[in-house]
């Protein structure tokens, strides 16, 4: 348990510059409990908070864990360049503080997509040395064949990788769709294997990460959801 002064717990939680939440406080837009906060040098015990700002609940987080169902055409980026953003998906107070994406996918790359401002998680589930296994479902420009399922399991070699990439896991769910899990992360991993093997990723949907199964978030392509420690737990360790 810590107690935090009203104007700090404000910055924490993304509402913006100090003075900014100080400004807020005075103003009469922040509430505990039902009660006005205007001394932004009140104390607060921040174990099980629930500010009120702007007549919104928030929920005092000291980190967010967030995962989000990535529509096609935005970038896992905080300064993208050619498409929105994934930040703009979320509310503003997630860029305040900080929340950047776990890794990342192509800008046209639907699914999974976890987002976190805790720097320990987001390296635990990005490191390479982790081998957290991501499950993607990859749509071919030509039909799969048992061929192409054995070459993608056997290793097929990449340009500038030391070594041929192999696929944990890659069964067919139908004339042009695979499901392929792979734990390595490389750029570009999935399209460019296939592309080695001899066919084309025409696209590419991320459905699971670690035992994290994204249909049972019961989140719509474009929303998002916090985490629940249970949910968490599905993911590599910190």
């Amino acid at each position: 348990m810590s107690k935090l002064s009203l104007d700090r717990i404000l910055q924490s939680q993304g509402f913006g510059t100090r003075k900014y939440c100080r400004s807020l406080i005075e103003d009469g837009e922040v509430s505990i409990a039902g009660q006005v906060q205007d001394n932004y040098r009140t104390t607060v015990e921040t174990d099980g908070l629930v500010l009120t700002v702007f007549d919104e609940e928030w929920v005092y987080r000291e980190h967010v864990y967030i995962a989000l169902n990535k529509p096609a055409n935005f970038e896992c980026s905080r300064k993208p360049s050619h498409h929105p953003g994934v930040l703009t998906l979320l509310p503003e107070q997630f860029t305040w503080r900080e929340v950047q994406p776990v890794g990342r996918l192509d800008h046209d790359t639907t699914g999974m997509l976890l987002m976190s401002d805790d720097g320990p998680f987001i390296h635990a589930q990005s490191s390479p040395k982790r081998h957290v296994p991501k499950v993607y479902q990859a749509t071919t420009q030509d039909p799969v064949t048992p061929a192409l399922i054995a070459q993608l399991l056997a290793g097929v070699q990449l340009h500038d990788e030391p070594a041929p990439l192999a696929a944990l896991v890659c069964e067919q769910r139908g004339e042009h769709q695979l499901e392929i899990v792979l734990e390595q992360g490389k750029y570009h991993q999935v399209k460019r294997m296939l592309a080695a093997a001899g066919n084309h990723c025409s696209a590419l949907h991320r459905s699971a990460i670690g035992t994290l199964q994204l249909d049972t978030l019961g989140i719509a392509e474009g929303e998002w959801c916090y985490l629940t420690p249970e949910q968490l737990a599905l993911l590599a360790p910190v």
